[in-house]
């Protein structure tokens, strides 16, 4: 496994770091998706965590993007996320065994949608939906906490990649 992945400008203004580390995050889950069988993809390597594949990490990283920022910061209708089905635990992990070309291509999509977002908003635009405790932070906010969120979930596929077929790599 080999990547050329670079961490973002060290003399950057705000918005470019936050894009930038945010966007080394994604690419690294997906980097770690590279050359694995659907097989492998949906096949669990922690007995007490059996949602956490790398299909279901993916899965797991649109939804939470989609969260954050068409529902939380635009205001958009929670109902079309499966993290709020509440007759499912962990239901956006669920992948119903999709292809992982399929997963990676629904999170590619989803990251587009999300830097268009992020694009057309100043970082201390206030998020809209106020159903949610996290509902008034402001663009800068959410964008720290998607870099801590897929930083953390691009370590878990660190592991489970290197407990799929022991390849490991950081950038």
């Amino acid at each position: 496994m080999s990547s050329e992945l670079e961490r973002p400008p060290r003399q950057a203004d705000e918005r470019t770091a936050l894009i930038g580390w945010l966007d080394l995050q994604r690419q690294i889950l997906r980097w770690k998706c590279e050359g694995l069988s659907d097989e492998d993809a949906r096949r669990p390597v922690i007995p007490t965590s059996p949602d956490m594949t790398m299909a279901g990490l993916i899965s797991h990283m649109r939804w939470t993007e989609h969260i954050w920022l068409e529902v939380v910061f635009l205001g958009g209708d929670k109902k079309q996320n499966p993290a709020f089905d509440e007759s499912s635990k962990n239901a956006d992990w669920h992948t119903d065994g999709r292809p992982l070309a399929e997963l990676l291509a629904e999170y590619e999509a989803q990251c587009t949608r999300s830097n268009a977002i992020i694009a057309a908003a100043d970082l201390d635009d206030t998020g809209r939906h106020t159903d949610f405790r996290d509902g008034s932070a402001n663009l800068r906010w959410i964008l720290i906490h998607l870099v801590e969120e897929t930083g953390r979930h691009a370590g878990h596929a660190d592991i489970v990649r290197e407990l799929l077929d022991g390849t490991k790599g950081y950038y």
